[in-house]
């Protein structure tokens, strides 16, 4: 049979990721191939972008987790034979399908953002805002943990007290 595949991007002020997919009209809440191929296509399209740009320095990658912050995605799918898994079989297990919606939506984002510059430009500035905060969050915590080694870290005394109270 023949499979159509819907997607729907919209990128928000916000940092919270929402991406929902569907299966023939069922909710896939656990997720499963299909988004999957969504995220995978997100990430590489909008890293090779950035970096034909020079938007991306020396080596400079965006995760998964920057391409998607702020992001609402709907992913819809009409397949002849979907193969449901997980817990409340609301997971699609179609290995094919991954690949499928990766080159499709890989190949509408491309032409999306040749077309749309401005758009692109600003979606890029995000995910380096992300990368920018996920690296200053990175190097906080190793001073953190630096300095703990300094001090001799363990346990602040307070808690220290509580847990040899008993002999």
């Amino acid at each position: 049979g023949k499979s159509v595949v819907e997607v729907a991007i919209q990128y928000t002020e916000s940092y919270i990721e929402n991406i929902q997919g569907f299966v023939n009209s069922i909710n896939t809440i656990e997720g499963g191939t299909h988004v999957i191929g969504l995220k995978s296509a997100l990430t590489r399209v909008i890293n090779d972008y950035a970096t034909k740009k020079g938007q991306l320095k020396n080596g400079q990658k965006l995760s998964g987790d920057d391409v998607r912050e702020g992001i609402t995605a709907v992913i819809s799918l009409k397949l002849s034979e979907p193969q449901f898994e997980g817990q409340t079989k609301t997971k699609l297990g179609n290995g094919e399908v991954k690949g499928l919606v990766d080159s499709i939506s890989s190949s509408a984002l491309n032409d999306f953002f040749e077309e749309n510059p401005s758009v692109a430009k600003n979606i890029i500035a995000k995910c380096l805002n992300a990368l920018k905060a996920r690296e200053a969050a990175r190097r906080a915590r190793e001073l953190v943990r630096r300095k703990n080694e300094l001090t001799g870290g363990g346990l602040p005394g307070k808690l220290a007290d509580c847990s040899s109270k008993k002999t």
